[in-house]
This record gives structure tokens, C-alpha cells and sequence, in this order.
């Protein structure tokens, strides 16, 4: 009865009654061998990790927890970066006493959505561990434009010059990000960080495009 007023979908592939279901857990599931490697576009200068392709029931869910509020999804992408940041950690790529600095947002979009969706879903894929720790340390300037439908060339300049560091980090960085599409926004981060002293030894991306 409580479907028929207030209807459950899974936010991956929208079965009903479920919020989140089975085959879509499977899908985002991060395997012995993930994150893998990638090359962006535009390059930070330190190794670039992704969880997957911005597709399926991984790209849904990203949406979905951005545009339509859907913040029980949190969960199950908190969960796909904790495993990430668990196997950088085994494989020594990343250091167990970490601190993981969440990719810029701009101002308003954070608040329209509530909040910022990257920094909540690095929170809860931390939440358990007394060794990593979450600093929102980074902000996008005003005007800067939505980057949906821009070139690489294009949001390289977009967001060049254009982040700032509002709170200090203290030891070694990953910088982590919902969607990696050309790597600009990773680059001008990993580029502001460094230049306050910052070592940044890796960025991981539940998902790139």
C-alpha cells in the first residue's frame, strides 16, 4: 500500500519496490582488480583511477543522487568508494593515513542539490575509518559555466585558474570525483593543491566517461 502513495524504484534500472536492487549492486560491485588505471585527456600529473564507465546503473545512480535528490543512494556509492580506496591502500599505490579532498563544485549547484553530492558520498565511504579524513578543501570561482556539451580545450579554460583552496590539507591527498570526463577539473585541482605544498598522489573517480 505504501508503494501505491509513495513508489520505490531502484535508482539504477528503476524496478519497482526496491530502492536499490540486486543486479545493480552486482554492477557496481568493485572487483579484486579495480579501480583501473586510466589516461584523461588532460593529464594532473599523478595516476588517474576510475571504478567504471559512466554507464548503466553506475551512471543512473550519479544522476540520480545529483538531479532528483535521491540521497539513499549515497550508500551504495559510498560503498564503491570505499572498496576503491581499500584496494589503493593494498596495492600501495595510496597510504593508509590519508586525507581525501572531494573534487570542487560550485557554490550554487551544491546548493540546489542540498549540498555537495562528492563530499557526501566520500563522508560515508569513510565513516568507519579513523585513518582517512574528508577535507572539503576546494571551491570553483564565480562564473564558472556548467561544463556539459563543452570540448576538452574548452573546459580546460573554463576551469583554469578558476579553484581555490579554502581549507588546509595536511599530508597525503587523493583526490576523489563522482564523474571524470576530460580530466580539467582534476588537473586545476591536483595544480592548486600542489602549489600549497599538498601531496597529491592519486585521483580516483567512481566513474568516467
Amino acid at each position: 500500500m505504501l508503494d501505491l502513495v509513495l513508489p520505490l524504484e531502484c535508482g539504477g534500472c528503476g524496478t519497482r519496490s526496491t530502492r536499490w536492487c540486486d543486479v545493480c549492486a552486482k554492477d557496481l560491485a568493485v572487483k579484486p582488480d579495480e579501480p583501473h588505471l586510466i589516461t584523461p585527456r588532460v593529464d594532473p600529473g599523478v595516476p588517474v583511477f576510475s571504478l567504471g564507465r559512466y554507464a548503466g546503473a553506475r551512471r543512473q545512480a550519479i544522476v540520480a543522487v545529483k538531479e532528483h535528490g535521491r540521497g539513499d543512494l549515497v550508500v551504495p556509492l559510498a560503498g564503491a568508494l570505499r572498496a576503491g580506496l581499500a584496494n589503493l591502500m593494498t596495492w600501495g599505490v595510496i597510504g593508509a593515513q590519508l586525507t581525501v579532498v572531494p573534487a570542487p563544485t560550485r557554490g550554487w549547484a551544491a546548493r540546489r542539490r542540498g549540498g555537495d553530492p562528492v563530499t557526501r558520498v566520500a563522508l560515508a565511504a569513510t565513516a568507519d575509518r579513523s585513518d582517512v579524513v574528508v577535507v572539503q578543501a576546494l571551491r570553483t570561482r564565480a562564473f564558472v559555466a556548467d561544463s556539459a556539451g563543452l570540448s576538452s580545450a574548452d573546459r580546460q579554460r573554463n576551469i583554469t585558474g578558476r579553484v581555490k583552496l579554502v581549507r588546509r590539507v595536511q599530508g597525503e591527498a587523493v583526490l576523489v570525483d563522482d564523474v571524470l570526463t576530460t580530466g580539467a577539473t582534476a588537473c586545476e585541482s591536483v595544480r592548486v593543491l600542489h602549489r600549497t605544498g599538498v601531496a597529491v598522489v592519486a585521483v580516483l573517480a567512481v566513474a568516467n566517461a
